[in-house]
């Protein structure tokens, strides 16, 4: 398509899709409401609502043979969001809080999918087998979220363990509890939930058909277009959500909802997708952001962890990170 007509074609594709999402993710949470899922849980389904953009995105690009935006989206995405949801969110609010044991069970979470998924889009493992390994990782870990600590008393064997699974379920619960009750949901809800999703998907569609073609016409690569651009415009319902609760001192939410969404757009984006569609070769670019991924991951979690969260400074260690990221992207 000529430029005239991708440039407003991006425009409305983006913002059907974050308006689209605003919905979605509402409607995620009355389910989850008339479900009585447990707070942990509860927190998942709503960065799953949050993550849809990210995913639908990486979906739509990994379908249409754009294997190098699909993979930069979902990768671009996660080191946008260490940087946006815990770097960010502590510079505007001052300090994050967060306890230990919440942030040891999911920072350790992320990080075991985060070099699971390296591994696989590097070429260490295959689709099937980085899928059920991901899996075995994560599925234990909602198990855990959606029982009561008195069930994880009964079922969890050895006392340490069972101790820190419980002081860290606890804490998740306690934090992601609002006091608020969403209406319960409807037969209409499914309807809207239904045609939110095809709003996000259509407008996925869009940004990416048109985001290629100006890529093309301006000579910016697949991998700037997919790891800069639309992984940090896709995150934006994100960020939003990530410095309200920090600016209300739910510290252990902020620290959720950035590892759990993280780990969904790789389950979600990636691996799954990686079934059916063939992710490619990783270029050098792309085994950079991999492996910068990894890496800051990494240093997000031992940063909130000893200083028992993260204040401006480790706020501004962490955006700094990206930022060089960025700039290294943008220049290759």
């Amino acid at each position: 398509m000529s430029t005239g007509l991708a440039v407003p074609v991006f425009c409305v594709g983006l913002a059907l899709t974050l308006g689209a999402t605003v919905v979605f993710a509402r409607e995620i949470d009355r389910a989850g409401e008339r479900l009585r899922v447990s707070e942990g849980l509860h927190g998942i389904l709503t960065a799953l609502g949050a993550d849809a953009p990210e995913i639908s995105t990486a979906i739509v690009a990994l379908v249409s043979s754009h294997a190098t935006i699909g993979v930069g989206v979902v990768v671009g995405s996660n080191v946008f969001n260490l940087a946006a949801l815990l770097g960010l969110s502590a510079l505007v609010a001052g300090r994050v809080r967060m306890h230990r044991h919440g942030l040891l069970l999911n920072g350790g979470v992320a990080l075991v999918v985060t070099g699971l998924a390296a591994a696989q889009i590097l070429g260490a493992l295959g689709a099937v087998t980085a899928t059920v390994l991901l899996l075995a990782v994560f599925a234990p870990y909602v198990w855990l979220l959606a029982i009561r600590p008195a069930g994880i008393r009964r079922l969890v064997p050895g006392a340490r363990v069972r101790h820190f699974l419980v002081a860290a379920v606890r804490e998740e619960m306690r934090d992601v509890r609002t006091g608020e009750t969403a209406p319960p949901a409807s037969r209409r809800d499914l309807v809207v939930l239904a045609a939110s999703l095809a709003a996000i998907v259509l407008g996925s569609v869009g940004m990416v058909r048109a985001a290629t073609d100006l890529g093309s016409r301006f000579g910016v690569p697949d991998v700037v277009i997919g790891t800069l651009v639309l992984a940090a415009l896709t995150s934006l319902p994100n960020v939003l959500t990530a410095v309200r609760l920090a600016l209300h001192g739910r510290g252990a939410a902020t620290v959720s909802e950035a590892f759990n969404s993280n780990t969904l757009n790789i389950l979600a984006g990636i691996a799954i997708p990686s079934l059916v569609l063939a992710l490619g070769t990783a270029s050098g670019v792309e085994v950079f952001s991999v492996w910068w991924l990894v890496g800051m991951t990494l240093v997000a979690v031992a940063l909130a962890y000893s200083g028992g969260g993260l204040r401006r400074f480790e706020g501004a260690v962490v955006v700094a990170l990206y930022v060089v990221f960025a700039a290294v992207i943008a220049t290759r």
